[in-house]
């Protein structure tokens, strides 16, 4: 036989083989950033989190090795995307979560829609997930921009805090929290003097943070995540705004921001989460297999990938086929019950309804033991912590209406 016809021959054998294999395996994708600002955001200890769920649930389904597959979409759409499509299209990916950066999430939701996959979204903040671009088999697991503005501005303006300066990250998740929080802020009888957007991963603010000095304004919130707000945060005490009367509230804060700042730097700043690892014996439980794998404990986005894709897992087994509008269904039909939700439910656009925490940064002297970095202010109600189905644009609202 000819080297042409060999060729030809093991690219037959090889277009038929990955589908049989991709049959024997349920695989699951965490696409993420895993070098940016975002690395310690979501990164690796997603994909962690996401084979501790595996491991919970025993490692198969439906007679299946489940396997998890990761990817580092370095922030890029581009690459976010075919990625996404390999998964799908080559290698039997049936979902893919985590999905941090606002723009590849719903990118990712869309072609995800279109192939009948699931997506499961857990660092993305934008609401248009399960708004605009809500979808059958797209879900939005932790937080969003409403549960962080209204969340955290609610209890600021409570303490006196009516006039407000923005920090925006400039891009989709950064105008969607801003758009939020204004309209959080106004409602509650405060008064948004101004904003500023600043690119992704700048590393100098303070042109940025000249200006929300100049703005008099009582509060300067960070609409921003990631490296983006421990440098903000840092600047901000080398511009002294503290000691100017100002504060500083972050918008989107997870425990490992709080670590890299030190408590020193970060007491007293107001923060919302859905997960605290010290809430109770199951965060607590769940943090201890974490940190076994990691050395760290988890935070809100980790905690979030775990439960994710453990009730993915539980969807697959109880509607009895990887079909993703029928574990979709199913998603929506069980509560949403593991060591990180309690009593959870999936509202018809996809949004994940929970409880969510005003949390206060602890002081050092107040810390007891390593990571002891929250003190619980108050539980934000579930039906308070999500935008209000009578304001849904997402068309399956409006159609099981």
């Amino acid at each position: 036989m000819s080297k042409s016809a060999w060729a030809a021959l093991f690219a037959i054998i090889g277009l038929t083989a990955s589908p049989v294999f991709a049959g024997d395996v349920v695989r699951i994708g965490v696409l993420n950033d895993q070098s940016g600002l975002y690395a310690e955001f979501g990164g690796m200890g997603s994909v962690e989190a996401a084979k501790l769920a595996v491991e919970e649930f025993g490692g198969q389904v439906l007679g299946k090795k489940v396997e998890i597959v990761a990817a580092d979409h370095q922030n890029k759409t581009d690459i976010g995307l075919s990625t996404a499509r390999k998964w799908f299209d080559a290698d039997g990916v049936g979902m893919i979560t985590d999905l941090t950066n606002s723009a590849i999430a719903i990118g990712v939701q869309n072609l995800a829609r279109e192939k009948g996959k699931i997506t499961i979204s857990v660092g993305p903040g934008t609401t248009r997930l399960t708004n605009e671009d809500c979808s059958l088999t797209g879900f939005h697991w932790m937080w969003d921009t409403y549960s962080q503005a209204v969340g955290t501005a609610r209890a600021v303006l409570a303490d006196g805090g009516n006039k407000w300066f923005l920090l925006v990250a400039d891009y989709a998740f950064g105008h969607q929290m801003a758009a939020d929080l204004t309209k959080a802020v106004e409602q509650n009888g405060g008064t948004v003097l101004g904003s500023v957007r600043h690119p992704l991963s700048t590393s100098d603010f303070s042109s940025f943070l000249l200006q929300a000095q100049a703005s008099k304004a009582q509060v300067v919130g960070l609409a921003n995540a990631g490296a983006d707000t421990i440098n903000s945060i840092k600047q901000a005490a080398e511009f002294n705004l503290a000691g100017t009367g100002q504060k500083l509230v972050g918008l989107v804060v997870v425990i490992s921001d709080i670590r890299a700042l030190g408590l020193s730097s970060a007491k007293g700043l107001l923060v919302t989460t859905a997960y605290y690892w010290d809430r109770d014996d199951d965060s607590r439980e769940f943090a201890k297999r974490y940190e076994a794998r990691t050395g760290k404990k988890p935070g809100m986005i980790q905690a979030g990938v775990y439960s994710g894709v453990l009730h993915y897992l539980k969807a697959i087994k109880a509607a009895g086929t990887e079909d993703g509008k029928a574990v979709a269904e199913k998603m929506r039909e069980l509560p949403v019950q593991d060591l990180v939700s309690k009593n959870a439910t999936i509202r018809p656009d996809g949004r994940v309804l929970r409880d969510m925490y005003l949390a206060e940064v602890k002081s050092p002297s107040e810390s007891k033991a390593d990571w002891d970095s929250y003190r619980i202010v108050r539980t934000i109600p579930a039906d308070q912590a999500a935008l209000p189905l009578a304001e849904s644009k997402c068309g399956l609202v409006k159609h099981s209406q």
